[in-house]
């Protein structure tokens, strides 16, 4: 590892530290050095708030020092004024003149202008280090800029004979096929993505609250897909307390309330598109695809993911609903007591 390397690494476990709450923000980490030595540490965490570059020049103690410094940052500064000033301004106001980028900004407004400006006041620039890491660091970021669409994750448990619901159920509630721990982990994955997605038999049947309680952070989105109106009027996803979007027809279309939104699609398009465009609309980054079978393969089947995070429990159905079947790429296995998390990409 080079030392350039070492120092964007660190950005890269500092701008993790926003995850979930930097929306629409990207993902930011930035090191000062000063002969070897950290002398200052930031990352970006909430938007409208200082960026990564300004919080670590903010915890430098020794000002004077900064001429002599370099400044490593895992996003190329930015150039604009949106809510805060440019970071390369501040740059350059601060006599930093060696600056080490960990990947270009490719969001329109920045797109190279950040480096440019840098180079042009007489910085010595260096480009692209643990280039891969950052751009994974900020999937969801380039995803919706680069795609126009959310960086879709799709999410489900599934039993040890491949089985995702039992045929049926006499009750209105899950059955769980994962233990406490693996559903712990879902309400921290529901805190660092902006939305959370149902079809409307998984509402019938489930009736789920789709919110946080088992972690701490900003409840996500839920979109439920509810093409005739068939969910109950008192099922839990439709309480108004938190910014719900029902995606359905015309002649079921409803009056809209403050955390209740209906959009209307035309079911006999591509309906998995139509909904990542009523998200892109909503500047909806991030999904999680908690739906049933046929909604998460109706996801498989376009094409239209990024991930996928598969717990397999150790109960047996012997029969019921099969799980999805996708063809990803293995990106990881992990356990968690008698449950195994195998989580995939889509090349």
């Amino acid at each position: 590892m080079t030392i350039h390397e070492k120092y964007i690494r660190r950005c890269i476990q500092l701008a993790k530290n926003g995850l979930g709450t930097t929306y629409p923000n990207p993902l930011v980490g930035s090191v000062i050095v000063h002969n070897n030595s950290i002398i200052g540490e930031g990352w970006h965490y909430q938007s409208g708030k200082p960026h990564a570059e300004v919080n670590a020049i903010a915890s430098v103690s020794n000002p004077s020092l900064l001429k002599e410094a370099t400044i490593y940052v895992s996003l190329e500064p930015c150039s604009h004024y949106g809510k805060t000033p440019p970071c390369s301004d501040l740059i350059i106001e601060k006599g930093i003149k060696k600056v080490v980028i960990g990947t270009i900004d490719t969001f329109a407004k920045v797109s190279g202008a950040g480096i440019q400006r840098l180079i042009n006041a007489g910085c010595d620039v260096v480009v692209g280090v643990l280039e891969k890491e950052c751009l994974v660091l900020n999937r969801r970021f380039f995803t919706f800029h680069n795609k126009k669409r959310p960086y879709v994750i799709l999410k489900w448990a599934e039993t040890f004979d491949n089985y995702i619901a039992p045929a049926s159920t006499q009750k209105r509630e899950p059955v769980w096929i994962t233990n406490t721990y693996s559903r712990q982990l879902v309400h921290k994955w529901r805190a660092e993505e902006q939305a959370i997605l149902i079809g409307n038999q998984t509402a019938i049947k489930d009736n789920p609250k789709l919110t946080i309680r088992d972690w701490s952070g900003k409840q996500p989105i839920r979109i439920l897909i509810d093409r005739s109106g068939q969910t109950p009027v008192d099922s839990n996803i439709l309480d108004n307390t938190v910014k719900t979007i029902v995606i359905t027809q015309e002649k079921f279309k409803k009056e809209n309330h403050q955390n209740l939104i209906y959009e209307i699609v035309d079911y006999r398009n591509d309906i998995t598109k139509e909904i990542c465009d009523i998200l892109y609309k909503h500047n909806i980054q991030s999904v999680i695809i908690e739906g049933g079978s046929y909604t998460l393969q109706s996801f498989i089947d376009k094409n239209i993911w990024d991930e996928a995070r598969v717990f397999k429990g150790s109960i047996i159905f012997g029969s019921g609903i099969k799980a999805p079947t996708h063809q990803g790429h293995l990106i990881s296995e992990e356990k968690f007591k008698k449950d195994t998390l195998t989580t995939y990409h889509n090349d």
